[in-house]
């Protein structure tokens, strides 16, 4: 799929002719500039860290066609506005807003520099020159509540999450509906801190949690902190966006992983050759945008196999996490939210507003 010489110059030079080339050289002549936002500061681990391994795949993939930059820890918001439109000024020419906070500014920045294309990664609203992606973590969540629901002993998980949004929600239940397919009798605890980094209330959170019975925990926030914790009072925890057992050996017990590089390749390309296009991706499991393993110790073999074919289940469409195949899914109000039989289609997923049976606590904080 990938283009040879001659009809790399052949798309640059259609490139030239398009109104989003207008007073750009040509990009033979130039690298491309990408600038990308980071939400948080920049680590070893954790959602910054899978966007900056983005970054880097970008840089190894084309070398000496682009010329990548970054700002971290930029908070949601006027400043992240600010700094967006800083990178448009500075001549980038794809830049790339990772965190759901950012699409408002993201979009009134869009308006000001047409010339220039955005990626807003969590976004929803799109532009002709921004396109909008995500990942269905929900997908890696489910595979993890396998996990969670195997190893618990105390048959509670805790679950440290950020903000109430529907991509928060759908992580935690499916989490809870993986967690209760082995364990019928399991119970998610939920705590909300309306933050995505902050590791000293990340870590209080973990240990209410652990207080309170969970012998196992699972966070939507954007450090380890939480990982740490369980490592500090010896119970399991299961690592969000990176491989985490650096900071918990013991703890971890599976890893929920995204994997930004192949499409940040893609759309850096797209740039080049002048085929970009204002698109909406959700990809998951079989696009190869989110990945479960990196095992602890503590896990048998025989869950590890479980899991692992569970996961090739849902890349072949077999399995789907918010299907009902036995039973009506319920939510922790009683209602049926998944009949029987059904299953939810994209858009009920992207608004989804309920938790599931089995989680102790509500949608808003």
């Amino acid at each position: 799929m990938y283009k040879n010489l001659a009809a790399a110059l052949a798309a640059a030079c259609c490139f030239l002719s398009s109104p989003f080339a207008h007073a750009q050289p040509a990009p033979s002549q130039v690298p491309l500039k990408v600038g990308i936002v980071y939400v948080a500061p920049l680590g070893d681990a954790g959602w910054v860290h899978q966007h900056e391994l983005g970054r880097q795949a970008i840089e190894a993939a084309l070398p000496g066609k682009v010329k990548t930059s970054y700002v971290e820890n930029v908070a949601e918001g006027p400043d992240a506005e600010r700094v967006i439109r800083d990178l448009a000024r500075q001549g980038n020419q794809l830049i790339i807003t990772p965190s759901f906070g950012y699409m408002a500014p993201t979009m009134r920045v869009a308006r000001e520099f047409p010339q220039v294309r955005f990626e807003s990664i969590t976004g929803y609203q799109r532009a002709d020159n921004v396109a909008t992606a995500n990942a269905r973590y929900y997908e890696g969540r489910y595979l993890a509540g396998v996990v969670a629901g195997r190893m618990s002993k105390s048959h509670v998980a805790g679950y440290v999450a950020g903000f109430p949004i529907p991509e928060v929600l759908q992580g935690i239940n499916a989490f809870t509906l993986g967690m209760r397919s082995v364990d019928p009798t399991a119970q998610v605890k939920v705590v909300w801190l309306n933050q995505w980094f902050d590791p000293a209330l990340e870590r209080d959170a973990a240990m209410r949690l652990m207080d309170q019975g969970a012998d196992v925990l699972a966070f939507h926030t954007g450090s380890t902190a939480v990982m740490k914790a369980a490592q500090e009072r010896g119970r399991m925890a299961v690592a969000y966006h990176s491989d985490m057992r650096q900071v918990a050996p013991d703890a971890q017990i599976v890893a929920v992983t995204h994997r930004w590089g192949d499409y940040y390749v893609q759309r850096a390309r797209a740039v080049l050759d002048g085929t970009w296009k204002s698109t909406d991706t959700w990809g998951g499991v079989k696009e190869g945008m989110i990945r479960v393993g990196d095992f602890g110790p503590k896990v048998p073999k025989a869950v590890q196999e479980e899991v692992l074919a569970r996961q090739q289940d849902i890349a072949a469409g077999r399995l789907q996490p918010f299907r009902a195949a036995a039973a009506d899914v319920r939510d922790n109000q009683g209602q049926v939210v998944i009949a029987r039989g059904q299953a939810l289609d994209d858009g009920q997923i992207l608004k989804m507003n309920w938790l599931a049976e089995g989680v102790q606590g509500r949608v808003s904080p």
